[in-house]
C-alpha cells in the first residue's frame, strides 16, 4: 500500500475513532440531567447536585492526578483553566441560568459554543474553517431552536439571559482547551491528567460558591421518584459522578483531540437531542413533532461538519498573545 494511501486510511480510522468518542460522550452528559432532576425533586439544591457530581469524579480521578503530578508544574495555567472553564464555569454558570429562565432558553443559549468556538478559530486563531462546519453549525443551532421549543419561553430576563451566555463562553474554553497539545506527539499534555486536576480545581472552586456543609445528606439515603418507579439516590449519584462525569470527559477531551474544537463542539449539540429523549423515556417527557425535526436537523449539522476535514493549523500561530500561545509558552508542551 502506497504510504499517502496508508496515512489517509489511517486518518480516516482515527477520525471516526473520535466522532464515536464525541458521540459517547454527548451520551454520558446528556444523561445527567435524567439523573440529576429526580435528586433535586427530592429535595437537593441544584448546586448541592453539581457539587456532588464534580467532587465525586474528582475523587474518582485522583489516583490519576497523582500519577501525572508534574503537569503542576508543566502546565499550571492549562490546569487552572480546565477546571475553572470547563468545569465549574459551565455547570455553575448553567445551573445559575436556569433558576432564572426556562431551561430550553438556557439550553439553547449554552450551546451556541460550537458558534464562538469557529468564531475563536477564525478571528483569533486566524485559521480558516472549512464552509462545511460552518453550515453545521448553523444547521445544529436552527435545529436545537426546534428541539428546546424556544418560541413557547421567551419570558426570560436579562440576568438569566448573560448567565446562559457565560456558560456557552465557558464551553467554548472547554473545547479550546481539550484541543491543547495535540499536534505535540508524545510531548502532548496527557488527556486523562489534565481531567483529573481539572475536576479538582473545579471541585474546590464549588465547594466554596456550592456551600456542601448546607446540605441535606439524608436524601442520599433515600430514594428518588423517576416518572413513577422508586431509584435508589445513591444509584442515580453513581450514575452522575460515573458516566455522566468521569466517562463523559475523558471521552470528549479525547475526541476534541482527535478531531478539532469546532467539528467536536457540533458533535457535542447531539447532548441536547440525547437528553431530551432520554427524558421522554424515564422521565415521561414527551416530544412534539417540531422538537423530533429539529433533533433531525441537528444530527444533519453535526454530520455536515464531521465529514468535513478540519482546516489545517499553521506551523507558528498566526495570531500572538492569545490563552493558547501562552499556554504553549508554559515548559516544552504545545
Amino acid at each position: 500500500m502506497p504510504v499517502r494511501t496508508y496515512e489517509s486510511s489511517r486518518a480516516g480510522r482515527g477520525k471516526g475513532v473520535g466522532l464515536g468518542l464525541a458521540m459517547g460522550s454527548a451520551v454520558a452528559f446528556g444523561g445527567s440531567g435524567v439523573a440529576a432532576k429526580p435528586l433535586i425533586e427530592a429535595g437537593l439544591d441544584p448546586l448541592h447536585v453539581v457539587w456532588l457530581r464534580v467532587a465525586g469524579a474528582a475523587l474518582v480521578m485522583l489516583p490519576l492526578a497523582v500519577r501525572h503530578r508534574a503537569l503542576l508544574r508543566s502546565r499550571p495555567a492549562l490546569l487552572a483553566g480546565f477546571g475553572l472553564l470547563g468545569v465549574a464555569g459551565v455547570q455553575a454558570f448553567y445551573f445559575a441560568s436556569i433558576s432564572r429562565i426556562p431551561v430550553g432558553v438556557a439550553l439553547l443559549v449554552e450551546y451556541l459554543a460550537p458558534a464562538l468556538v469557529l468564531g475563536w478559530v477564525r478571528f483569533v486563531q486566524r485559521r480558516p474553517v472549512t464552509r462545511a462546519a460552518a453550515v453545521g453549525v448553523v444547521l445544529a443551532v436552527g435545529g436545537l431552536a426546534c428541539v428546546v421549543e424556544v418560541w413557547s419561553g421567551l419570558s426570560f430576563d436579562a440576568l438569566g439571559l448573560l448567565l446562559a451566555l457565560g456558560a456557552a463562553c465557558c464551553q467554548v474554553g472547554y473545547f479550546v482547551l481539550s484541543d491543547q497539545g495535540s499536534d505535540s506527539g508524545e510531548a502532548a499534555p496527557d488527556p486523562l491528567g489534565v481531567i483529573a486536576y481539572g475536576l479538582l480545581v473545579g471541585a474546590a472552586v464549588l465547594t466554596v460558591v456550592a456551600r456542601p456543609w448546607n446540605m441535606d445528606w439524608s436524601v442520599l439515603a433515600d430514594t428518588a421518584d423517576m416518572n413513577g418507579t422508586p431509584v435508589a439516590a445513591a444509584v442515580l449519584l453513581a450514575w452522575i459522578v460515573l458516566v455522566a462525569t468521569v466517562i463523559a470527559y475523558v471521552t470528549g477531551v479525547v475526541s476534541v483531540r482527535r478531531l478539532s474544537p469546532q467539528v467536536a463542539g457540533v458533535v457535542a449539540c447531539l447532548e441536547a437531542v440525547i437528553a431530551t429523549v432520554l427524558a421522554w423515556f424515564l422521565l415521561g417527557e414527551h416530544l412534539s413533532a417540531p422538537q423530533i425535526a429539529g433533533g433531525a436537523v441537528v444530527l444533519v449539522g453535526a454530520f455536515i461538519a464531521q465529514s468535513s476535514a478540519p482546516a489545517k493549523s499553521p506551523a507558528e500561530p498566526v495570531a500572538s498573545g492569545g490563552p493558547e500561545r501562552e499556554l504553549s509558552a508554559r515548559g516544552n508542551v504545545a
